[in-house]
């Protein structure tokens, strides 16, 4: 074995918080990145130099520079990547865990590539990124820059990929948010056909709407062995990421923009730095389930620490299935009663409130109507404070209307412009933050309605999506969004310094921004525009794979015309989440207002247990047209679980909770307290069997095991 060792070349092994790495240097400083999993191995020891050679650490691409290699639309055997060599690695610590560093050097261009590994404590998560550094006196043209590159996915075990390797890839869409769907490779057609191919699996979002048709995320199972990675682009711009194959192993690569996908090309002169977007990737054991809760600990972890997410006070929000955009003080008034008495917190006005008519394509100066407020809109936010709730209201920051008078007044320099044109979309303007006047100018707004208005909350909108980019003062149109999308992250953290306890929501019609490159700073995602209970009950039971519970907001909106169990339907989606009631609650039934403010009451008794607990789903992650679903939080001996029956036949559905098998527990009907469902605790099989006579009916219940003592 010593003999094998001597022509690998050096070796530096890393175990932490579950993961192992293996790095091999050569004696030329080439950096080969050769393992990392959530079990050791050594198998790379036996594998030839022109295999190892192929697992790279960064790859890297410049313009002029030759991909001397048979590749298509990959993005492997890029240059420099191949040329970089060792300068110095380091191997430090800090607040958040240990961190690794290899900085590299290409010494043709005198480029300086740094890879960052940064570990959490406890945490079976690496956040990694690439940091490239103009030390030459050329200016380079980059196309392509990994955050996190790595070959070998598929290595462990003995079956081929085909049969042991499942891709999970969650699928997003306005109203339809949170759509997990697994498929073997051949399923998307990817199969081994020599030791590579052409053929990649890529995903990519370009735009500034970041997850319109998928979340930046996945999870890559083993099913023979029983691991997996799953990760995260966190970045709310345009981001991709492939799969292929290279030197007969699977590669995975994460980036941010990229030329190819995203139009984005950026010119490193002299003396200047480039950061790649951030990204997270965890080696895990136990599947899904398990990959999505180390996942959701990560989340907690990065996340901007604030007392919304640890009390998950209550939000009331008048606009869906309720005002929908027109409010007034005569239809808020009863409404803010009706929020009180139920038992909210919190009370956003939503849209419509700056506009005496429509308003869509008028938005930008934010000034209240008069029409709709005849003695100001400080009456009504007074009056929601004197109910004992903190007022909010609905902002759309980054777009200005076309119809907007101060649009006409500001110069072009303000918005996105391409080919010297303002960007348009949906009869918005995208306002550009990297201009220090619109940064300004949305301070000013934010000023305003903190200290004018004491508003506590802020629902922070947006509607468009404005496309690759602005040219303006940029090298390429996916430059100056990327440059925009940090300068907005910039501003977003100087109000937050600011204001601390200030509650501001991200929304983008929905879970169109669903990343923790925002959901890092605000406490609160709104998880979807879904205007149908039922469908909005299956985006909830999944929503909290993507975003931790705590921070999940999730509409609960009795309609006017309904029965009692619409209503519990429609608290059952909410209550495990972030409630965002909504909804006549002064116009209902007072036995279906009831229902709402027993909810309510409820959420109240447990919502310390969904600020820490972990989310799972005992009978899989849901997807729309299921007949029956369910959704569960454990925090130490307690459980809760949602169980929904949607268009089935079937009034019986079994439940395994294979964590309490054989266990003695007490089960409750939680909410409502109440109601037509028989239910029994299986000890020995580990089951809850659950029997609800109605179609479109929910249920929670609360599990809580019984201390056991030892013998």
């Amino acid at each position: 074995m010593s003999e094998v060792i001597e022509k690998v070349g050096k070796i530096i092994k890393i175990e932490e918080n579950g993961i192992f790495l293996a790095f091999e240097v050569t004696e030329d400083k080439d950096v080969r990145f050769l393992h990392f999993s959530s079990i050791p191995s050594n198998e790379y020891l036996n594998w030839d130099d022109r295999k190892r050679s192929k697992y790279r650490l960064v790859e890297i691409n410049f313009s002029g520079e030759n991909q001397n290699y048979h590749h298509g639309s990959k993005h492997t055997v890029t240059n420099p990547g191949r040329r970089l060599k060792l300068r110095n690695f380091m191997d430090t610590g800090n607040l958040n865990g240990r961190r690794i560093v290899f900085e590299m050097i290409d010494e043709v261009t005198n480029v300086e590539v740094n890879s960052f590994l940064q570990f959490f404590n406890g945490v079976q998560i690496v956040r990694t990124w690439t940091e490239v550094v103009n030390k030459g006196n050329e200016p380079v043209g980059m196309e392509y820059v990994s955050s996190f590159a790595y070959t070998g996915i598929d290595k462990e075990g003995l079956a081929n990929r085909e049969e042991k390797m499942r891709l999970h890839i969650p699928h997003n869409t306005w109203y339809g948010e949170a759509q997990w769907q697994q498929y073997s490779l051949t399923e998307l057609g990817l199969y081994t056909v020599n030791e590579f191919s052409m053929k990649r699996l890529s995903y990519s979002s370009t735009g500034t709407w970041s997850t319109s048709q998928y979340v930046p995320m996945a999870f890559l199972e083993n099913t023979e062995t029983g691991t997996g990675f799953i990760w995260q682009i966190e970045h709310h711009g345009s981001w991709h990421w492939e799969i292929s194959d290279i030197a007969g192993s699977l590669y995975l690569q994460l980036s941010g923009p990229t030329e190819n996908e995203n139009q984005w090309w950026k010119e490193l002169i002299p003396g200047e730095t480039f950061v790649s977007v951030p990204v997270a990737i965890g080696a895990i054991c136990g599947g899904m389930e398990n990959a999505i809760s180390e996942i959701t600990t990560y989340r907690r972890r990065i996340r901007r620490p604030n007392n919304d997410n640890k009390h998950l006070p209550v939000i009331f929000n008048d606009y869906m299935n309720c005002l929908f955009g027109d409010p007034t003080t005569e239809k808020l008034l009863p409404l803010i009663d009706a929020a009180t008495e139920a038992g909210c917190e919190y009370f956003c006005i939503d849209c419509g409130w700056y506009s005496d008519g429509y308003w869509w394509d008028g938005v930008g100066e934010w000034i209240p109507s008069k029409e709709r407020f005849p003695n100001g809109i400080t009456e009504v936010l007074n009056y929601i404070r004197s109910m004992g709730m903190v007022p909010g209201l609905w902002l759309e920051l980054e777009v200005m209307g076309i119809n907007c008078p101060l649009a006409s007044k500001v110069p072009d320099e303000w918005f996105f412009l391409r080919h010297g044109k303002r960007v348009i979309d949906h009869s918005r303007y995208q306002l550009d933050y990297r201009n220090p006047e619109v940064r300004d100018f949305a301070t000013g707004i934010i000023n305003r309605l903190v200290a004018e208005y004491g508003v506590g909350y802020i629902k922070m909108d947006y509607n468009i999506n404005a496309g690759v980019g602005t040219d303006y003062h940029a090298d390429s149109m996916g430059d100056g969004l990327l440059e925009h999308n940090r300068a907005y992250l910039g501003w977003l953290d100087q109000i937050f310094a600011k204001y601390p306890d200030l509650v501001i929501e991200n929304c983008s019609s929905g879970g169109m921004r669903m990343d923790y490159s925002l959901l890092s700073r605000h406490s609160l995602q709104s998880s979807s525009d879904q205007t149908d209970y039922l469908k909005n009950g299956t985006i909830a039971a999944a929503a909290a794979s993507l975003v931790t519970p705590e921070q999940c907001a999730v509409w609960s909106y009795p309609l006017k015309e309904g029965d009692e169990e619409e209503v519990i339907f429609n608290m059952v989606n909410s209550l495990l989440l972030r409630i965002h009631q909504s909804g006549h609650l002064a116009e209902i039934s007072p036995e279906r207002f009831l229902l709402v403010k027993e909810a309510i009451e409820y959420y109240k008794t447990i919502r310390q247990y969904i600020a820490t607990s972990t989310p799972y789903w005992p009978t899989g992650l849901p997807n729309l047209g299921d007949s029956w679903m369910s959704f569960a939080l454990r925090n130490g001996n307690k459980n809760f679980i949602a169980v929904w029956r949607q268009d089935s036949s079937e009034e019986k559905f079994f439940i395994p909770l294979n964590h309490l098998n054989n266990k003695d527990v007490e089960v409750k009907l939680a909410y409502p307290s109440k109601g037509e469902v028989d239910y029994k605790w299986n000890k020995h099989s580990g089951t809850l069997t659950v029997n609800i006579p109605k179609r479109n009916a929910a249920r929670l219940f609360e599990v809580t095991v019984n201390n056991q003592k030892k013998n």
